[in-house]
């Protein structure tokens, strides 16, 4: 297929400086990225007009009939160009404002033609400007088919004359020159299983569709192609880390565990917490590499899972780590962890960027001999400086917030030599996230990792109810606040940060304030506040303030998303709620609700709201359920949007879409299992192709080098 990786300029008609506007415009560089550039949507050609049957509101239109007479006619500034156009039932007029002269000499008379445009509608009669016109004799020559692909394009490109047709025209000409060396790239098996047209007949009929029929059929089969070889270069990569890459052997559940389990453990492990010990449990005892992803909505106890099996890893003489994106986030790791541990043996410290440096040599030195068990931080503990005796499990929190890069330096950070206690083996990861992700989206993201799901609260909370209120019903919200912080609780009050307008945010954040503090004057009230411009001092000291009780009102930006515990926080009021996503919504309001009370999460919007802003409010008062929520999500804002950029390489898709293709995605990917599972390395004849297909993206598609 090597001529499907020749530049563009192989195809007929493509000229150096069209093909230099396709790769800058739409990064279209070889005759296989045009062949894999799909149209968004289709004008449907299926039907014929007569000019009789016309209608004024009638869009777009194909006729056929012939030019009986052309003229120009004179007009204010310049002229046009007019002809008579009749079908057997009626006559309209065809109008050119520009290029007339060339257009006059192209246009033969009493021909029969196909015309397709829209339509102008005045003083009873009709007429259509700068028509699309084909002879019939050679309508009947190309490549044509009655449903026309539309693709994306840009302004600098129509504005070079690059229109729709010549884009089309270009793919045709690809077709009459490749079509016969189009290689198919899925077994035949496969194709059998799932009824698949086979490739070529595919591309064909997503470019040209003769029907709806044909055009469904295409769009299945290229749509299970894509997502079958990202899943298959993901479940392959599971299956090299359980059988290639050998993991540290943890035998024992030692004297640690057990003691902390029975004398220690401040509650009872919920059934879904226990599921998940055991699920890690099997893996690290397996003496295969664990890479497994822990989702938990926030509150469902996650860091005691991550606790446990750091006691493992110590158990059978290994350090453990836990990383968190924020220092904020880290310290409340740190402070939980140590507090848990206070009457055991075991040594825990914390690393960010602002511990001192005196402390840090303490750190580095416990680090490197071993006495000390579990280290505790941010993105300081990729620091080359950071040397661990031997590092058993690494545990990373909030996993989307950490570049691939990232992630993979802690992997690294084994230092034990070959022929000691097991060899350099990688450390078994552990990643966690509140975000709830769809099902979809974790097949798609995370399928290399073996996925477990805590999805029970801890027995004794009581679900947040959600309210939405209007800014004009802020009387009896504040109210309601009194009432609140009368009976004891604490309130967040938090105000939305976007990136481009800090100062309108900044402003709107202390008008905010000073009303707050007009209605809760000192000294009967105290408030703090925290924002982004404030010094990690000065935050921390205003955080600490609330969690010690010392303040009723926490006044915060969206700096509060990920981080502080306050058992006694038990109402949220969240500011220009339209200005939110969801699953920053749905973080925020799991910030109450730590403790035993009822809590509340109040919702403030403006009176205008977009359909979608409606939709997220009506989404968080109807379900407290993260993994509804990220469905919602996921169908509003898309994939790419919802992950963050790091992880937008593995989402790059030509066609296939994840929201609306979720059935597909999951025959993919049993596809892609069942075909590992009888052939680990497809060295069957059968899977010849595949295989070919395989090595070829892997050389050349970003996607594959994203996944981590």
């Amino acid at each position: 297929m090597q001529n499907l990786n020749n530049p563009i300029t192989y195809i007929n008609g493509v000229s150096v400086q069209r093909a230099t506007l396709l790769y800058t415009e739409l990064g279209i560089k070889s005759c296989n990225d045009l062949l894999n550039f799909f149209p968004f949507r289709y004008i449907d050609k299926t039907q014929f007009f007569q000019i009789k049957d016309l209608q004024p509101n009638t869009a777009e239109v194909q006729i056929v009939g012939k030019i009986t007479n052309v003229k120009s006619v004179s007009q204010q500034k310049g002229s046009r160009l007019v002809a008579t156009f009749q079908d057997a039932s009626g006559v309209m007029e065809l109008v050119w404002f520009k290029g007339q002269k060339w257009i006059a000499n192209a246009l033969k008379i009493n021909e029969l033609y196909v015309i397709y445009g829209k339509l102008n509608h005045f003083n009873g009669s009709f007429s259509m400007p700068h028509p699309e016109m084909q002879l019939v004799a050679e309508y009947k020559k190309t490549l044509q088919s009655t449903m026309q692909p539309v693709y994306s394009s840009t302004e600098k490109l129509v504005n070079s004359g690059m229109s729709n047709k010549i884009i089309r025209t270009y793919i045709e000409n690809l077709f009459k020159q490749i079509y016969s060396g189009i290689q198919e790239t899925l077994s035949q098996e496969i194709i059998n299983e799932f009824q698949l047209i086979s490739k070529k007949e595919a591309l064909l009929n997503v470019h040209f569709p003769k029907n709806h029929e044909l055009l469904a059929k295409a769009q299945f089969r290229l749509k299970f192609e894509e997502l079958f070889f990202i899943q298959l270069q993901l479940v392959r990569k599971n299956r090299i880390n359980k059988t290639q890459i050998k993991g540290m052997l943890f035998k024992n559940v030692g004297t640690v565990f057990n003691d902390f389990y029975k004398h220690h453990l401040p509650f009872q492990l919920t059934n879904a917490q226990k599921r998940v010990v055991k699920e890690i449990r099997k893996d690290v005892a397996s003496g295969i590499h664990m890479n497994r992803l822990l989702q938990g909505d926030v509150g469902s106890g996650k860091t005691i899972v991550a606790l446990l099996t750091m006691l493992l890893a110590i158990d059978n003489g290994y350090q453990a780590a836990l990383m968190a994106p924020t220092e904020i986030l880290a310290t409340q790791h740190f402070n939980a962890i140590a507090t848990m541990l206070k009457d055991m043996p075991i040594s825990v410290e914390l690393l960010t960027g602002s511990t001192k440096t005196k402390k840090r040599r303490v750190i580095h030195e416990a680090l490197e001999n071993g006495s000390l068990h579990i280290l505790i931080g941010t993105h300081a503990l990729l620091e080359d400086k950071v040397q661990f005796y031997n590092l058993g499990l690494a545990i990373v929190d909030e996993q989307h917030r950490f570049g691939v890069a990232q992630r993979s330096k802690l992997w690294m950070k084994n230092t034990i030599p070959s022929g000691e206690v097991g060899g350099a083996c990688p450390p078994h990861i552990l990643v966690m996230t509140a975000t709830p992700i769809p099902r979809t989206l974790a097949m798609s993201l995370y399928g290399d990792l073996d996925i477990s799901v805590i999805d029970e609260l801890p027995p004794g909370r009581k679900e947040i109810k959600t309210v939405h209120r209007f800014d004009n019903q802020r009387l009896s919200v504040l109210k309601f606040m009194r009432d609140e912080i009368a009976k004891g609780r604490q309130i967040y009050v938090v105000y939305p940060l976007i990136e481009e307008s800090e100062v309108l945010d900044y402003k709107d954040l202390m008008d905010g304030f000073e009303s707050i503090s007009r209605e809760f004057p000192m000294p009967k009230y105290q408030i703090s506040i925290v924002h982004g411009k404030m010094t990690a001092e000065k935050k921390e000291f205003e955080m600490q303030r609330f969690v010690k009780g010392e303040t009723h009102i926490m006044v915060a930006t969206t700096v509060i998303e990920v981080g502080v515990n306050v058992p006694n926080a038990s109402v949220m009021i969240v500011e220009s709620t339209e200005r939110f996503g969801l699953s920053q919504l749905h973080q925020l309001r799991g910030r109450v609700g730590r403790g035993a009370e009822q809590s509340y999460c109040i919702l403030m919007t403006g009176v205008k709201l977009s359909e979608e802003a409606k939709t997220r409010v009506k989404t968080m008062v109807e379900t407290t359920d993260g993994f509804k929520i990220a469905e919602v999500d996921l169908k509003l804002r898309g994939p790419g949007n919802l992950m963050g950029t790091q992880q937008s390489g593995v989402l790059n898709l030509k066609i296939a879409d994840l929201i609306k293709d979720g059935e597909i995605l999951h025959l993919a990917r049993k596809a892609a299992i069942k075909l590992l599972e009888q052939d680990p390395n497809m060295q069957q004849e059968s899977n010849g192709l595949i295989k070919k297909a395989f090595n070829e993206m892997t050389k050349t598609a970003k996607v594959w080098s994203r996944i981590s």
